[in-house]
């Protein structure tokens, strides 16, 4: 019996290819031909998690399938055509502004419109671990590149998105600048009489648990950079995990007991967070009696690439270097 999974994707498959026949003609459904009909004479071969691709020296019409592609493209200098939007987190429309603007929506990275895709007749398609049946019918309409993502190593990330994309020297400079500011920023947290732990918090939408952000969380690894730290409580509890988040809930708040904490809210979080804020248990904390618990966007704080972190930096230096020089 086929599971329904497979069943989705097989409709999947037969869509892309109702579409092609209707769109192009009828042509035979063969790997590596297919795409062909969309890119430039001249391609390279790229190495990525899932394979080999040989993509457009020059690709002028690149369709991303995550934000955070989005944003890489965009600190590189290029704009894609269209794009998804997140599932969960908020987007990175505060981060890109009017650079957003014209790009193509996609609908949620699940469930991307494949018909739209088709008719947008791309050159490239880029994705962070895009999976294998992603990968499969994405390839089929154009040369596709699905590159592992990982929260810590997104510096890695830009510098191997620039290569594929001929920007290398770009990623680079964006990377020096970055440290160069990085430099800077830990002077000033040392001048401070005492180095705070800090908080990161995430609150969903639809979900009724909330999450602190551990060691090997996007925004904690550049804390880290920083020479600032969550506090040990939580670094003991994310000691052994693999992912980048502990779950806590209201009766556990006593974890979140720091100098500082950052709460990043995903859109339409804030009924979730106030759940925390009207409880008593909340108001026994420390950093909540001492007003330095500050609401982020979850678009930028969560998950990202340069922009992001530099968002990040802007941030940190707003309360935490601000509320140093008010105290």
């Amino acid at each position: 019996m086929i599971s329904k999974r497979w069943f989705k994707h097989i409709q999947l498959f037969l869509i892309i290819t109702l579409t092609i026949i209707s769109l192009n003609g009828c042509y035979i459904l063969l790997p590596q031909t297919i795409h062909s009909l969309n890119t430039q004479s001249k391609c390279r071969i790229v190495n990525h998690e899932l394979g080999q691709s040989c993509i457009p020296d020059n690709p002028k019409r690149i369709i991303v399938m995550d934000q955070e592609s989005l944003e890489i493209l965009v600190a590189l200098g290029l704009k894609p055509i269209a794009a998804t939007t997140s599932n969960r987190v908020g987007n990175k429309v505060t981060i890109l502004k009017e650079k957003n603007d014209g790009i193509i929506n996609l609908g949620k990275e699940s469930q991307p419109n494949l018909e739209k895709i088709i008719k947008l007749h791309p050159d490239l398609i880029i994705g962070f671990s895009l999976g294998n049946n992603n990968y499969n019918l994405f390839s089929q309409i154009a040369p596709t590149i699905s590159i592992e993502y990982k929260e810590k190593g997104w510096k890695e990330t830009l510098i191997k998105v620039g290569y594929i994309l001929n920007k290398t020297q770009v990623a680079e400079k964006l990377l020096a600048d970055y440290h160069q500011r990085i430099e800077a920023l830990k002077l000033a947290f040392t001048q401070k009489v005492q180095q705070p732990t800090i908080s990161v918090m995430r609150f969903y939408t639809t979900l009724q648990f909330t999450q602190l952000l551990n060691q090997l969380s996007f925004p904690v690894g550049i804390l880290e950079e920083l020479n600032l730290s969550i506090p040990l409580i939580q670094r003991q509890i994310g000691s052994s995990a693999t992912v980048s988040y502990n779950n806590v809930s209201l009766e556990r708040v006593d974890l979140l007991e720091s100098d500082a904490m950052f709460i990043a809210l995903d859109p339409g979080a804030k009924e979730n967070f106030q759940k925390y804020k009207n409880s008593p248990l909340w108001h026994t904390l420390n950093v909540v009696k001492n007003n330095r618990v500050y609401t982020v966007d979850s678009g930028y704080w969560i998950f990202g690439s340069i922009l992001s972190a530099n968002a990040v930096l802007d941030d940190l230096v707003k309360y935490l270097l601000a509320d140093a020089k008010s105290d």
